[in-house]
This record gives structure tokens, sequence and C-alpha cells, in this order.
């Protein structure tokens, strides 16, 4: 039984979507605001709750693009 772990050295472009979480949320002038208001939460809460959800979304791409199997 020969069980070497995987090991993976090959860079991918998806990788890049990590980047992108990290501008968007890592950039406070760019959302540090009230307006707009989306069903009374000022912009500053509701633009980091939805990058919660981008996140999610982005990591789940590049996990099962760079799988290998």
């Amino acid at each position: 039984m020969n069980a070497s772990p995987k090991i993976r050295s090959a860079w991918s472009w998806w990788y890049l979507l990590f980047v992108v979480q990290f501008i968007g949320v890592l950039w406070p002038p760019f959302y540090n605001k009230v307006e707009p208001t989306w069903l009374g939460v000022p912009f500053f809460y509701w633009y980091q709750m939805l990058w919660v959800i981008i996140a999610a979304v982005c990591n789940a791409v590049v996990y099962v693009v760079t799988e290998k199997s």
C-alpha cells in the first residue's frame, strides 16, 4: 500500500478570487458610509454581510475547480 498524500504544486489563476475577497473587505474607505440603507440596515453592515456570502461562493468555486481527483 503506497498511500502518499496529494501535493498541489501547480498554481492556478482561480486563486486570484481570494485576492478579490480581501480587496473588497479590507478597504474600509470604500464602504464606510451609511447610505444606501437596505431594509433599515446601513450600507456599512449589509455590505460586509454580503461579502460573507460572496466569499463562501468564491471559496467553493476555487475548491471545486482546483480539486484534483
